[in-house]
């Protein structure tokens, strides 16, 4: 068994931290997006395709030419110009059934192997708001076609991204014509599969989309409730954990930190002293965390600094960025209403009461940098000591 997995695009709704990274190597509790489901996918496949484009190497740099047990292959995909054609360029290589699915959301093990049942499927999942997805219309357990973004309802069931084929897929895909927005669709070519093959629905049982930064959030708290303690570096007397912490090699925790929630911090780290890390909260490797620093439920990238007396609540801090003394990343409006955040250019409501900002990388904040809620600083931006943060940085 084969699997396709779509990594070619920007991401451009997850900016500014795509700005130099492909969406699936973005880190959710230490570990990259794509790496969770190759993880799913170890023991079922024996070969995945990645379609690539956008900051490939990054990709094909880091996992070569196999993980645990997995042959990994890449297809670059030359023109992006949909999901439908990225798969088309993986015709030559492919017979018989397959996985096809987006590198940048999270799928479980359980829910693929439920897949494998059926000669044809697509993986649902039950949601509120069905507005705002692609939507399976389903009839007696079976496909019927995939709506995207229905202004009336249609169905309450999203489609995931992840869909079970075989070469047919291959001949259709050639005969689609483009979407409103300009691309080939793989959703118009499973569509048209329907038509004539029965395409069964799973309900899935476990599915991440992270689609905006804050859904990074989710991810990651979701990840992190499920850690065990796992303690390899050098703990100062004077240090208090509270909860489960996984805390990487050579990473030195200095006297007076004091951890409450489930944690992971990476290797070669230096936090402290007398920092206050809340869960859930992620920091990469070779990170410094000053003294009276206040970390709560937010990720920070590899190689960041956060100096003395700064705070971040409900953050996400790409890699290699410093915060100088005194920053703070606020996370809640006077009113208490939901924190809005401009997205492509649209303001969107994240539906989140505490919300702080996106900060991208190779940033660097001047002492006393107030950032106000739902705000970004794009990669490279750099504030004076004092200033407001009002408006995204860009």
């Amino acid at each position: 068994m084969k699997a396709i997995l779509m990594a070619a695009g920007k991401g451009t709704r997850m900016m500014p931290l795509t700005e130099i990274t492909p969406k699936p190597m973005i880190k959710i509790a230490n570990k990259t997006i794509i790496s969770y489901n190759l993880d799913s996918l170890a023991g079922i496949v024996d070969e995945v395709f990645i379609v690539v484009n956008y900051e490939k190497e990054k990709i094909m740099n880091y996992f070569g030419n196999s993980y645990k047990g997995i042959k990994i292959s890449y297809i670059i995909q030359k023109d992006i110009c949909g999901t439908g054609n990225a798969v088309l360029q993986c015709e030559p290589f492919l017979k018989g059934n397959f996985f096809i699915m987006n590198a940048d959301d999270i799928f479980s093990r359980e829910d693929i192997k439920r897949c494998m049942k059926h000669k044809y499927a697509v993986l649902g999942q039950k949601v509120s708001d069905p507005e705002k997805y692609g939507v399976l219309n389903i009839e007696r357990g079976l496909l019927s076609g995939i709506i995207e973004k229905p202004k009336k309802f249609v169905s309450d069931m999203a489609n995931t991204g992840l869909y079970k084929a075989d070469e047919k897929i291959f001949s259709i895909l050639k005969n689609i014509k483009k979407s409103l927005r300009g691309e080939y669709e793989i959703v118009d070519a499973i569509t048209e599969l329907a038509r004539n093959e029965k395409v069964f629905c799973v309900k899935t049982r476990k599915w991440i989309a992270v689609g905006y930064p804050w859904h990074i959030l989710e991810a990651n708290e979701f990840f992190l409730s499920r850690i065990k303690n796992k303690r390899l570096g050098k703990i100062e007397k004077g240090v208090v954990i509270k909860g489960n912490a996984v805390i990487g090699k050579n990473t030195f925790l200095k006297s007076g930190t004091y951890i409450e929630g489930n944690v992971v911090i990476g290797e070669g780290c230096k936090i402290g002293p007398n920092c206050y890390i809340r869960g859930s909260t992620s920091i990469g490797d070779n990170c410094h965390i000053g003294h009276a620093v206040e970390i709560k439920n937010s990720v920070i990238g590899d190689d960041t600094n956060i100096a003395h007396l700064s705070y971040v609540g409900d953050s996400v801090i790409g890699q290699k960025s410093n915060l100088g003394a005194g920053t703070i990343v606020a996370n809640l409006r006077h009113d208490n209403s939901n924190i809005k955040s401009v997205v492509n250019g649209v303001l969107i409501d994240t539906g989140r009461r505490k919300y702080g900002g996106v900060i991208g990388h190779k940033v660097h904040t001047g002492i006393n940098t107030c950032v106000y809620p739902g705000r970004k600083i794009y990669s490279k931006k750099t504030t004076l000591p004092g200033e407001v943060v009002k408006k995204d940085i860009v």
